[in-house]
């Protein structure tokens, strides 16, 4: 796993299998993001079995086969859908292709599991929903920055305990390394990434809704710029917004593309938990100027202060949950009413956005 670019950000962790072996298989199609090696990790450490690979560039099929040995190459996406042992297709598009890859898959019959953001239009994230409803499939999301963090994990458990008592407020903060000279065309194209809210802002949303328990939430307000690359007119390099639950929890989010090259990691990303007995800090990846290690967690309740370094003490149950509910058709991982409403709230945000850039070029 890289710890400079968070395109590779791939988290490995002692495998706890919830299946035998052979009664899970999924399947890897579309490799344009690299968080699909974080996808397929989680699956296979909880027992899944990796059986296909599909990619139209032969360069990234290879560096996938190298990296998961035994997996097959197959001629087609329809050779990977037509297979009936297949339960779920892992699958890192480009932003803007998720959603119709996403319905092809459910119309085959088989679980849909994509890299965040899932969709970059109203229009996308409609079809879905119909498409979900129709099929009785699932149409799953990969928000690693709460799923594949282990204190991000560890904060919901001290929340559902009621260290904090009960959740008030969310802020949130993303900033992410560029890595320019690193990044596909694509990822400079507002019709194909969706917007700085859309994609990485997606991470924060989720993570508000999940932590207060809110079922649906309002954008109050939103902003976004491009203040520092003006070589790729189309980038977001910076973006904001407020959000207020069903349940009166409000969230403030930060995302930006301006990390240091000093820093030791790709971003520096925080959360704050603000509850009515307490609160919750989270420095996911480091600790600047003291650790580099990931996984601190920091915490106040009624008796005294806490600190707990988490790192590889936690996991990640997301996905033996996510395989079982695929099997069982439950919903304990995630209910697709949650994947939903993050999504619609994220490309609300990113609609509504104020875009500062016109004043910044003045």
């Amino acid at each position: 796993m890289s710890n400079k670019d968070g395109m590779l950000y791939a988290p490995t962790h002692e495998a706890k299998h919830v299946v035998k072996p052979g009664e899970f298989i999924f399947a890897a199609i579309a490799l344009d993001h690299g968080h699909i090696y974080g996808m397929c990790n989680g699956l296979i450490e909880a027992g899944a079995q990796l059986k296909w690979v599909y990619d139209p560039d032969p360069v990234k099929v290879k560096s996938f086969m190298d990296t998961y040995p035994g997996v097959q190459a197959a001629r087609s996406v329809e050779e990977i859908l037509e297979d009936s042992q297949v339960h779920m297709v892992a699958a890192a598009a480009i932003p803007s292709e998720r959603g119709a890859l996403g319905l092809k898959v459910m119309e085959y019959g088989k679980d849909y599991f994509t890299d965040k953001a899932p969709f970059t239009t109203l229009e996308q994230l409609e079809a879905a929903r119909v498409q979900a409803e129709r099929t009785k499939r699932k149409y799953m999301v990969y928000f690693s920055e709460r799923l594949h963090v282990e204190s991000a994990v560890y904060a919901g458990q001290l929340i559902q305990q009621g260290a904090i008592g009960r959740p008030l407020q969310v802020i949130g903060m993303g900033p992410h390394r560029l890595n320019a000279h690193n990044r596909p065309d694509w990822f400079f194209k507002r019709e194909n990434y969706g917007g700085i809210l859309c994609d990485i802002g997606s991470h924060q949303i989720e993570q508000f809704l999940y932590y207060c328990g809110c079922k649906e939430a309002t954008v109050l307000h939103s902003k976004v710029a491009n203040y520092n690359h003006s070589i790729y007119p189309e980038l977001e390099d910076f973006g904001d917004a407020t959000l207020v639950g069903d349940n009166g929890a409000t969230q403030y989010l930060r995302v930006d593309w301006f990390t240091p090259d000093g820093l030791g990691t790709w971003g520096d990303g925080r959360t704050i938990i603000m509850g009515t007995e307490g609160y919750i800090e989270l420095r996911k990846y480091t600790d600047i100027g003291r650790s580099s290690t990931p996984g601190h967690v920091f915490w106040v309740d009624g008796q005294r202060e806490h600190y707990e370094n988490v790192t590889g003490k936690v996991g990640f149950p997301f996905f033996g949950e996510l395989i079982l509910d695929s099997l069982n058709r439950t919903e304990v991982a995630m209910t697709q009413a949650h994947v939903f409403t993050a999504a619609e709230l994220c490309l609300t945000a990113q609609a509504q956005a104020i875009n500062l850039t016109p004043a910044i070029l003045k």
